[in-house]
């Protein structure tokens, strides 16, 4: 990391502050930079994740819907190629949540992101137990303290910018809703940040640091096939669109993936499941997570098979600042230096 941090130090009194505004994230999770890598199903798996924590940043596996063998392999794996902190993202619908959590904490994970939904306190607490830090999405100031009650470690409150699964309010709002009331725990800021500009204004609003996955999609320590990554360089801000949900009946956490074939598929597979939810063939979590089933296997036609028309190309709104294939020091290093040198204007 010598050159970000040649940048950092080559005037004291000039980049103190922006030591000071990366410290509170960068103890906490015990790395050089307070950036979490965002948990992408098929691309967040050993290699990148592994590359993210050997940049100074907190790698973390996407579990997704990952059998619990497949997860303590995947964490076996990458423990191998780096000694530096990593986490897990646990989606909590999984339907064995509870072996997933053992594995974890067998395994001696440092951190563990929850996703799709509000964690249990027992969950929370058995982590608590064995050392292990804890951070959950809060979309509202009301769920944020919520989860603050229920012992969480820490917070990310991600914006409609961001790739995959999104909620309905951007970054900008969420961060002046929560941001200025809740300094008792770490916050990270997710969905739409591509340059350090962006990172340095959260920074300064209160922020403990962010979470970014589009950027390192295209990273060279990424597996995702060249298809998928081409596609990524040559897209716009507009091209990541979000998906339709058609039947109120059927809630689907809304996708923001780039518009291709699979964005129409996903429209039949809706009408698939909701036929038989109503003809009372599957019950609504079982069609909930055959929506999920449908965006995994999707998503890894495209990022392991290269078939950009019939599978997913979950990305942000950030795609638009990929431009090349470069690795992962670099784009940390990059993202620094916008933040550096912004402050020091």
């Amino acid at each position: 990391h010598g050159a970000v941090m040649e940048v950092i130090t080559t005037c004291n009194d000039q980049f103190w502050f922006i030591r000071k505004l990366l410290k509170k994230g960068s103890d906490f999770l015990g790395c050089q930079f307070p950036i979490i890598g965002g948990a992408m199903t098929w691309v967040s798996e050993k290699n990148l994740v592994s590359a993210i924590s050997n940049a100074g940043g907190l790698g973390v596996i996407a579990c997704g819907a990952m059998e619990p063998s497949l997860l303590e392999n995947e964490i076996i794996s990458t423990q191998k190629l780096t000694k530096n902190p990593i986490g897990v993202n646990l989606i909590l619908m999984h339907p064995e949540i509870e072996k997933l959590i053992e594995i974890c904490i067998e395994n001696k994970i440092q951190f563990i992101v929850f996703a799709g939904g509000i964690p249990k306190k027992k969950y929370i607490n058995q982590f608590k137990a064995e050392g292990i830090k804890t951070i959950a999405f809060a979309s509202t100031l009301f769920i944020a303290n919520r989860l603050m009650n229920f012992g969480i470690d820490a917070l990310i409150i991600e914006g409609s910018e961001a790739g995959g699964h999104i909620g309905p309010v951007s970054t900008n709002v969420l961060a002046q809703e929560i941001l200025p009331f809740i300094s008792e725990i770490p916050i990270f800021v997710a969905g739409g940040i591509g340059r350090g500009e962006s990172f340095l204004n959260y920074l300064r609003q209160g922020a403990a640091g962010c979470q970014i996955g589009t950027r390192f999609v295209c990273a060279s320590e990424s597996v995702a096939h060249d298809n998928f990554k081409n596609i990524f360089i040559k897209s716009e801000a507009r091209s990541a669109q979000v998906s339709i949900q058609l039947d109120d009946r059927l809630p689907v956490i809304p996708v923001r993936a780039i518009k291709n074939k699979a964005s129409v598929l996903f429209l039949e597979k809706q009408k698939e499941v909701l036929k038989n939810l109503e003809q009372g063939n599957v019950s609504l979590k079982e069609a909930q997570l055959t929506i999920e089933k449908f965006w995994s296997g999707s998503l890894k036609k495209a990022v392991i098979d290269g078939d950009i028309e019939n599978g997913s190309l979950m990305a942000g709104q950030s795609v638009s600042m990929v431009k090349k294939i470069q690795p992962v020091k670099e784009i940390i290093e990059e993202i620094i230096q916008q933040a550096s040198h912004e402050y020091s204007e």
